[in-house]
């Protein structure tokens, strides 16, 4: 079996779907994208599919290492989530061919079902709390949102008191044991999420996610002195290599890598297993499509330390077109007492509407907003 073509859909919200062909008659899906920069990382793509052209698609591991190692400068964003897209495709057609859905090959099921989450806003909320009742009542036992809007270096206890009053405002509607997981969103700056964290701590949260950047992460054991809530991050990490500074600091405790983000599937697969040597759970990013929420599932039912799953089903950027419009079957994706199914289906389990993406394909264009402090400083969104 060959490679022998490829096709690219960017539709909207925000999204980017790439279909592989093979000489076999076999085609597999995956979702190469970063949340604003669809077109770049399509041509990223593009500039990568000549390297795969005429291989053998089930030698995944000899691709990804192609790819992410055949040329000089790797990693970073751009070419890790086109690396991660192709992968996930690769898997698609592997799964397909063999009859097995994707984690047959990665040491079988060790579970039936994950845990999923709800998202309600909370950076500027009109009432967060009939907000998260709502989705209590369809049936999730936990919710993620934004902690706060701006934050400046140093800033207002008003506004750390509004993130105390949203917080309450949910363990009024939604009872005590009601998971709320906060985002910070890294716009929090050191100084300030020492602060919420501390003020945070008496609410019993789910997590708190990236308190700070990222790129800030010797902060993280300054702020864990301040809380005894765990702390997540790893969105906007990308492999195993940026993920590894974080396993030796030993400070958060649940990371979420984005397999259309950190190398696809089997390079998330190998950072879970890192994780878990570390005593580390492992919480899938992924606010993008079905066929990036398929991959997660795939490596969710084979990996022992993962403990919910992150899902974009009404999530406040995908008006206009939902998890769900993309796919024939839809009921794989099915909400139940706040879980989901493992899809068992060949390959990644999902049947992507092709027709749909030629007719809805266009270039969207879809950037996050620029935020200001009140002076006009720029503000990490």
């Amino acid at each position: 079996m060959k490679i022998t073509g490829y096709k690219t859909y960017q539709v909207e919200p925000r999204w980017l779907f790439l279909k592989i062909e093979t000489d076999e008659d076999i085609s597999g899906w995956g979702e190469p994208v970063i949340e604003g920069k669809a077109s770049t990382v399509e041509a990223c793509v593009k500039e990568m599919m000549p390297y795969i052209i005429g291989k053998d698609p089930r030698n995944i591991e000899d691709v990804f290492q192609v790819l992410y190692r055949g040329a000089f400068y790797r990693g970073g964003a751009i070419i890790s989530s086109a690396i991660s897209g192709i992968e996930q495709a690769l898997w698609d057609i592997k799964g397909k061919y063999y009859g097995l859905p994707v984690y047959e090959f990665l040491g079988g099921k060790c579970r039936d079902n994950i845990d999923v989450y709800g998202y309600i806003g909370g950076d500027r909320p009109d009432d967060v709390g009939a907000t998260a009742k709502v989705q209590k009542d369809l049936g999730f036992k936990a919710i993620k949102m934004n902690a706060t809007e701006e934050m400046h270096y140093i800033d207002s206890y008003e506004k750390v008191d509004g993130v105390l009053a949203r917080v309450e405002a949910i363990r009024k509607t939604c009872g005590n044991y009601f998971g709320i997981a906060l985002d910070f969103h890294g716009r929090v700056h050191k100084s300030m999420a020492k602060i919420l964290a501390k003020e945070l701590d008496s609410y019993r949260l789910l997590f708190i996610e990236e308190p700070v950047l990222s790129e800030n992460y010797e902060a993280f054991s300054e702020i864990a002195k301040y809380t005894s809530t765990p702390i997540a991050m790893g969105e906007r990490l990308f492999t195993r290599w940026d993920f590894k500074k974080i396993f030796e600091q030993g400070v958060v405790d649940i990371i979420q890598p984005d397999l259309s983000h950190a190398g696809g599937i089997l390079e998330v697969r190998k950072i879970a297993a890192m994780a878990e040597a570390y005593d580390m759970t492992v919480a899938p990013h992924c606010p993008l499509g079905p066929v990036a929420l398929a991959a997660c599932l795939q490596l969710d039912a084979c990996t022992p330390n993962a403990f919910i799953q992150e899902q974009s089903l009404g999530i406040h950027y995908n008006k206009g077109s939902d998890l769900l419009d993309y796919i024939k079957n839809p009921q794989v994706f099915e909400y139940k007492d706040g879980k989901v199914s493992i899809p068992s289906a060949p390959g990644l389990g999902v049947e992507v509407n092709e027709e749909l993406l030629i007719e809805k394909a266009h270039e969207h264009g879809w950037k996050n907003p620029v935020w200001r402090n009140h002076d006009g400083t720029v503000a990490e969104w």
